[in-house]
C-alpha cells in the first residue's frame, strides 16, 4: 500500500475531487479513482469523502493507493532490427504499430517481450519489472531509433544524459499544409490538457518548457516534409507543437483532422536518428534509422 497526501492550491477551490485528482495524478485513470472512493480510499480527516466532494482550499486529502498487481511479462521471439548493440545498450529500430512496454491492453508484442527473448536477462532493471532497459520511449505508431540499456550503470548514463537534453534527436515528419518558412523555433511549453487527460496541450500555467527546432525539407501541395530537432523530450512533443502552428502531422487523428486522405496507421513521424555519449567509452556515438517503406511511398506519392 501507498500513501498519499495532497494539499489543494487556490486555483483548485471549487473543483470536485474526482476531476481534482484526475488533474493532479494522471497516471491514474478515473475507474482507478472512482474504485478508491467507493472503497472508501480517499479520505479528509480519516473521513472518506465522495467523487462530488468540492475542494475547500483547507484540506488535506489522503489516498491509499493499493499495491499493482504486475503480470508476468513473457519473452516473445518477435524479430528486432538492431543498429547497434554491444555489453551496455543497444539501439533499435522500432517499427510502426509496437507499443515500447507493457501496459493496461498491451502485455504481448511489445518491445520490452522481443528484448527480454533476445537479452535475456541482461535489461536495466531501473524501471521495474514492465520496463526492463526502458530508458525513453516513442509513441506506438511512431517509428525509427531508440535506446536500450542492458545494465544499471548504462541506464543512469543515458538518463541523464535526457534529462540534461545533451542527446541528439532528429525526427522527419509530414504535415498539413504548406509551411513559408524554411526553418523556425517553437518554444511553448508542454502538459496534459486540462480537460482531456488523455492528450497533451501547450500549457503556459502547468506545463514544462519544451522546445522543437524545425526544417522545412520539400513542400508539396497541401503537404510539407520536415525534419525536427528536440531540444527537450516532452510526451508528443513534435506532434502537440506543430499542430499549434496549425500544421498537425499527417495521419494524427489526436491532434489533427479525425480522417486521413490516405490509408495511414497514425501519425507519420519517425525518430530518424539518435546521438549520444557511451556510458563506458564516453565517445559520441550516433545513428540513424532508414525511413520506413510507407513513408518513402507516401514521399513519392504526394502530388
Amino acid at each position: 500500500m501507498q500513501e498519499l497526501i495532497l494539499l489543494p492550491e487556490e486555483e483548485s477551490i471549487g473543483e470536485r475531487a474526482d476531476k481534482y485528482l484526475a488533474v493532479q495524478l494522471p497516471q491514474y485513470s478515473r475507474s482507478f479513482f472512482q474504485k478508491l472512493f467507493k472503497d472508501d480510499q480517499i479520505q479528509i480527516q480519516n473521513t472518506p469523502i465522495k467523487a462530488s466532494y468540492r475542494i475547500t482550499g483547507e484540506e488535506e486529502i489522503a489516498l491509499t493507493i493499493p499495491d499493482a498487481q504486475k503480470p508476468d511479462i513473457v519473452p516473445e521471439n518477435i524479430p528486432l532490427d538492431i543498429l547497434y548493440e554491444d555489453q551496455d545498450l543497444l539501439v533499435v529500430n522500432k517499427p510502426k504499430g509496437m507499443v515500447v512496454h507493457p501496459a493496461h491492453g498491451h502485455y504481448s508484442g511489445t518491445l520490452v517481450n522481443a528484448l527480454m527473448y533476445h537479452c535475456k536477462d541482461s535489461l536495466s532493471g531501473i524501471n521495474g519489472v514492465l520496463r526492463p532497459g526502458i530508458v525513453h520511449r516513442i509513441d506506438m505508431d511512431t517509428t525509427g531509433s531508440l535506446i536500450v540499456c542492458k545494465t544499471d550503470m548504462a541506464h543512469k548514463v543515458i538518463a541523464a544524459q535526457l534529462k540534461e537534453h545533451s542527446i541528439h534527436r532528429c525526427y522527419r515528419a509530414i504535415v498539413h499544409g504548406v509551411i513559408k518558412e524554411d526553418s523556425g523555433v517553437i518554444d511553448a511549453p508542454i502538459g496534459r490538457n486540462p480537460t482531456d487527460r488523455k492528450k497533451m496541450a501547450i500549457n503556459e500555467q502547468n506545463g514544462k518548457r519544451a522546445v522543437t527546432h524545425f526544417k522545412v525539407l520539400k513542400r508539396f501541395r497541401q503537404f510539407t516534409y520536415i525534419e525536427c530537432e528536440l531540444e527537450t523530450g516532452r510526451t508528443h512533443q513534435i506532434r502537440v507543437h506543430m499542430a499549434s502552428l496549425q500544421h498537425p502531422l499527417l495521419g494524427d487523428s489526436v491532434y489533427g483532422p479525425a480522417k486521413s486522405p490516405y490509408k495511414l496507421q497514425g501519425q507519420t513521424l519517425h525518430a530518424m536518428t539518435i546521438g549520444f555519449i557511451h556510458p563506458s567509452t564516453g565517445e559520441y556515438m550516433e545513428f540513424s534509422a532508414p525511413l520506413p517503406a510507407y513513408f518513402e511511398e507516401l514521399l513519392h506519392k504526394l502530388p
